[in-house]
């Protein structure tokens, strides 16, 4: 007699299929946003091995897969900073966060591009990886405490528009500069805006 599948069975096989396919999604996206090239949801379909009307039905956007499958790449700042870890300048901290940012969005910047251009699309449904913040904050823990608080407030608030992608693609894209010009440009604007925030009286002193 031959065997017969319990509906409880089928489900449970239905269930299974479909974890499978979001993971495959997913692990197509997190690989292809390694490459830095310019990423789709019909490119990710494809490398799943699934539709893009499939995709969607799993993701309603680009950005919200794309949000799940970097989800675990992005580091934590002590790990990012670690070269300067032992160091207590600021600016020199601040020098290696721009740095690592920037070489970090430079490497994925398909995906980055993409995270950007959905964030201006659709803000309300938009969450971008706060990376840049959580190295700012970071760089300057150790002068945190000896900081006016307002002061402080402003240097993060200039860092977070200076450290950014927006700045690099600024630089690239409409200004001209090559990507290294672009990163030692911004590295060199986001250490002398965090020297004129905590040494306000070096130049006069000179």
């Amino acid at each position: 007699m031959p065997s017969q599948t319990s509906p409880t069975s089928g489900m449970t096989g239905r269930a299974n299929q479909k974890l499978r396919t979001r993971r495959a999604i997913v692990q197509a996206a997190a690989e292809l946003s390694r490459t830095g090239h310019d990423v789709t949801m019909a490119e990710i379909a494809a490398a799943a091995l699934v539709s893009e009307a499939t995709a969607y039905r799993y993701f309603p956007d680009l950005v919200s897969l794309l949000q799940e499958a970097i989800s675990g790449q992005l580091p934590e700042p002590g790990e990012a900073l670690a070269g300067v870890e032992q160091s207590t300048d600021p600016v020199a901290r601040v020098a290696a966060a721009a740095e690592f940012l920037l070489r970090h969005v430079l490497a994925r910047q398909g995906v980055v591009r993409a995270m950007i251009a959905g964030t201006v699309a659709r803000p309300e449904r938009s969450a971008r990886p706060g990376l840049r913040f959580g190295l700012i904050d970071h760089a300057l823990a150790p002068q945190a405490e000896a900081i006016d608080p307002a002061a402080l407030e402003q240097l993060r608030r200039g860092l977070a528009v200076v450290v950014s992608a927006e700045a690099l693609f600024n630089l690239t894209d409409l200004y001209g500069l090559d990507p290294e010009e672009a990163i030692t440009s911004v590295v060199a604007t986001a250490a002398s805006l965090t020297r004129a925030a905590l040494h306000p009286d070096a130049k006069s002193s000179r």
